[in-house]
């Protein structure tokens, strides 16, 4: 709740996650994000803040807090200070409708903008500043989405599910959505959606949310994100080059366990937040988090084609690149060496032995194609 006799208990801290994709973020983590903002921000009566992918409202709820705390001596009347704050400088986008009306009880203290208990008595309608319009995916040919790349066999559902097709990406103009310009981007986007592919195969959509937040050319940008594009991640090549080579991402806070944000979530690579400053140009203040040390270290993202999480590690790095010895990447064989699929399986009869999770059998030689000339060397798997 916004005002301060009413501000704890905290029931934001006490919410289950809804998957390992769409997790709530817990309103300690998100103050250490908003302290990245500069201190000024929060006296600011013009300042703009979206969160596009809201969920608890929790970003959006403390942010109005520490408005309402900065903005004392410019606006002394609370509920005219609280007025402005709500309608002027604050908004969202829910991704479900659920949500939706979870970030307007976070927000507002009634889950309508206008209802009899809200904070703010100066709205006519009950969506307030935070919207929900339920969003259709647009399918190509191959039964992908144009958007955000989901499946069609997995997404084209009726309309008692839920589509996952989130608005703020799914448009070419997302300045049209508010038709405004804000001045601060914060939130914690969902991860990745299921591609149709094998098994539980998932593609992460995040880096599109990112993107489509950069194409708003905020003042400052500050998410939190998986980890995994420091290195690796499927379809991610593109957006680990821009996100190495683009100079104004001011400070980067790496967690190698992700457990340290979201208690009890398994995030496979560790976890990210970082703050992207439009105005600035230099080189990212790099935080390694891990058991609660932190270490710090200024250098420059792109130094490496990959991103070098342990900044101790770079001096050692960089003294083994002078020797100019054969690389690791030169004698370690690519996903997939044999050019198998994940479903191959022994056969009746072969000249060769398949190893898989379940055992082993025999393989027919001549239908292996990919990486015949090290068949009959020693080799070493490492997850």
């Amino acid at each position: 709740m916004l005002i301060e006799h009413g501000y704890n208990p905290d029931v934001l801290t006490c919410i289950a996650n809804l998957s390992s994709d769409e997790v709530f973020t817990p309103p300690k983590l998100v103050n250490d994000m908003l302290d990245l903002l500069p201190e000024e921000i929060w006296q600011d009566e013009k300042a703009t803040f979206l969160d596009p992918f809201t969920k608890s409202g929790v970003f959006l709820r403390e942010i109005a807090r520490r408005l309402e705390q900065g903005l004392k001596d410019k606006m002394p009347d609370q509920q005219a200070r609280i007025n402005h704050i709500m309608t002027r400088q604050v908004f969202g986008i829910a991704i479900t409708e659920l949500t939706s009306l979870l970030a307007r009880r976070s927000l507002y203290c009634s889950k309508t903008a206008n209802g009899k208990y809200s904070v703010c008595d100066a709205f006519d309608a009950p969506d307030g500043n935070i919207r929900y319009t339920p969003i259709e995916h647009t399918w190509n040919n191959n039964g992908k989405c144009i958007y955000c790349g989901a499946s069609e066999a997995n997404y084209a559902r009726g309309e008692a599910l839920e589509s996952h097709a989130y608005e703020f990406i799914h448009t070419d103009n997302p300045e049209e959505l508010f038709d405004m310009k804000f001045d601060v981007i914060v939130g914690n986007p969902p991860y990745q959606l299921s591609d149709g592919g094998h098994g539980r195969s998932a593609s992460p959509i995040y880096n599109k949310f990112v993107h489509q937040a950069k194409k708003l050319n905020p003042r400052y940008l500050t998410m939190i994100i998986p980890a995994r594009w420091f290195g690796g991640g499927k379809g991610l090549n593109d957006f680990r080059q821009e996100m190495l080579n683009d100079d104004r991402i001011r400070k980067l806070v790496d967690f190698e366990d992700a457990g340290e944000c979201f208690h009890g979530v398994d995030i496979a690579g560790g976890i990210c937040y970082f703050l992207w400053e439009r105005d600035y140009h230099g080189p990212c203040e790099v935080v390694n988090v891990h058991n609660d040390i932190k270490e710090s270290a200024i250098r420059p993202l792109n130094e490496f084609d990959t991103f070098v999480r342990h900044s101790k590690a770079v001096s050692i790095i960089r003294k083994i690149l002078t020797r100019k010895e054969k690389r690791m990447s030169e004698q370690v064989s690519s996903r997939k060496p044999f050019g198998l699929a994940t479903n191959a399986r022994p056969q009746r009869s072969g000249d060769i032995i398949l190893h898989w999770q379940n055992g082993e059998g025999p393989y027919n030689r001549d239908e292996i194609t990919v990486g015949t000339e090290v068949i009959d060397k020693w080799k070493v798997i490492t997850s």
